[in-house]
Parts: C-alpha cells; structure tokens; sequence
C-alpha cells in the first residue's frame, strides 16, 4: 500500500514539472537584442561572470560627455556553449584595457547588450563570442 503511494506522488509530482516545464522558457537573443545596432565600450575590463545561463562580461568606460566612469556589461552564451568552441574564462585578463563590442537591447536599456567580440587594446588580440548571426 505505501509502494502505491509513493509510485501515486512521485507521479503526480512528474505530471506537474511536465505541465510547469513551458512556463519558464528561455529568452531568444533576437527577441531582446537588436543585431543590427551595436556598440562598443572601451575601457577596463572590470569582470566576468562566467555563470548560467549566460556568461556577463564587465568593462568600466568614462563617458565621453560627463567623464564619469560607467560599468557597461554584455551578457552572452552559456558557458558550455562557449567551452566547446575554444572559449574559456581565462582568456578574460581583468584589469587589461579593452574595447567590448555589443548588440543593443531593443528595448534602449543603457548600459547592457549582448556581447559580440573583446579586443584587448594592448596587442590587438581579440575573443569572438558569436558564434552565429551577425
């Protein structure tokens, strides 16, 4: 009679993530970024959150009005995305002058893109996190 019950909960408990599953879908990168409008941020690179569902790369720029220093991030692919084509977090030297290249948010959020490409101002190299599109 327990077996029963515990089969009956452990059921009802499947049947319920099945059903809740949809609820909770990811977020495609063309419904919340415009590939076609981007821009860069040039500055220190400040860190990196090398996280899922999506990596966040930080660079501290002044703003070219105010001269006020600003943290721009750039969310990206997951990590195992990146891992698989030669992307690793130690590529990421934080403290190293950088130019960050990103799509902007069609939605005009400042400060917050996704990201494209790093090029370290040093010696020119860069790291494409793209892998598809443009």
């Amino acid at each position: 009679m327990i077996r029963y019950k515990v089969h009956g909960a452990l059921l009802i408990l499947f049947a319920a993530l099945a059903v809740a599953t949809p609820a909770f879908p990811h977020h495609s990168e063309q419904a919340e970024f415009d590939p076609n409008k981007e821009f860069t941020a040039t500055g220190v690179l400040s860190k990196i959150d090398w996280i899922n569902p999506h990596i966040a790369v930080w660079v501290d720029a002044k703003d070219e009005t105010t001269g006020k220093v600003e943290s721009w991030g750039c969310e990206g692919n997951p990590p195992s995305t990146l891992s698989r084509v030669g992307v690793r977090k130690d590529m990421f030297k934080i403290g190293e002058e950088v130019a960050m290249t990103c799509s902007a948010p069609k939605d005009g959020t400042r400060l917050w893109g996704y990201i494209k490409m790093v090029k370290y101002l040093s010696d020119g190299h860069v790291i494409v996190l793209r892998m598809n599109g443009k």
